[in-house]
């Protein structure tokens, strides 16, 4: 996307000018930015999408650096539950709201009519694209910078972070003898929505416990919560 592009000029204000302050970057291509920030659903091929690809290895990266520095006696099972809490959709949508990142975003006129710009998925996915950008324009440097300082209180708040449900479900399942170690098994029970956004609805079911479902823009954050919706019928249930 050349920086002549009409879609460039029409990001090329204060707006942009304030997020680059808050990202702690000032862009040399800052195409790179407009790309991160263009949905699918505005732009097609020029999207976000292979931008967000990117931009999540680069945030798995980053956080598991750190989670490494900050808890040096935890096992890998500890590290990865953290990580993923750290690195989820949701978390993502949330850093994008508080930096201003949603404020930037561009969609479509249906899509934003449609609650496109409060979307989980929308927000998360943009907030991974412009680490991604901030990863081409400026090296790893300058997206661990915005990494560290956007997830910062999510960082400090790890220390006592939830177990993952899906986890919990799963040990809770192996350690009963007399159902001789059964894996809860999930089932997606339908899937929605265009390729930008799409909708989930899974089932996991483990036997002697019940059946749950749960929703999400994601098949990984479906399971998610269908774990969970489970464990809290099985808590409620004791």
């Amino acid at each position: 996307m050349a920086d002549g592009d009409p879609l460039v000029a029409h990001l090329q204000g204060a707006g942009m000018s304030d997020l680059e302050a808050v990202l702690g970057h000032r862009f040399t291509k800052r195409s790179l930015l407009t790309e991160a920030l263009t949905h699918a659903s505005a732009a097609g091929a020029r999207s976000n999408e292979r931008l967000e690809f990117l931009g999540d290895r680069v945030l798995g990266l980053v956080v598991a650096k750190e989670l490494i520095a900050r808890f040096p006696g935890l096992d890998e099972g500890d590290l990865a539950i953290r990580l993923n809490a750290l690195v989820r959709k949701e978390t993502c949508a949330r850093i994008a709201q508080a930096t201003g990142i949603d404020r930037e975003l561009v969609l479509a006129p249906g899509e934003r009519q449609a609650g496109g710009a409060v979307k989980a998925a929308a927000l998360g996915d943009a907030c991974e694209a412009v680490i991604a950008a901030l990863f081409l324009d400026g090296g790893l440097e300058a997206a661990e910078r915005f990494i560290l300082t956007a997830w910062k209180s999510d960082f400090d708040a790890s220390t006592t972070v939830a177990r993952d449900p899906k986890t919990e479900l799963q040990e809770w399942a192996q350690s009963r003898g007399d159902l001789g170690r059964v894996l809860p098994a999930y089932r997606v029970v339908e899937s929605s929505g265009p390729a930008h956004a799409p909708h989930f609805v899974v089932e996991v079911s483990v036997p002697g416990a019940g059946i749950a479902t749960g929703e999400g823009g994601s098949k990984r954050d479906a399971e998610r919560r269908a774990a969970e919706t489970l464990l809290a019928q099985m808590k409620a249930g004791s």
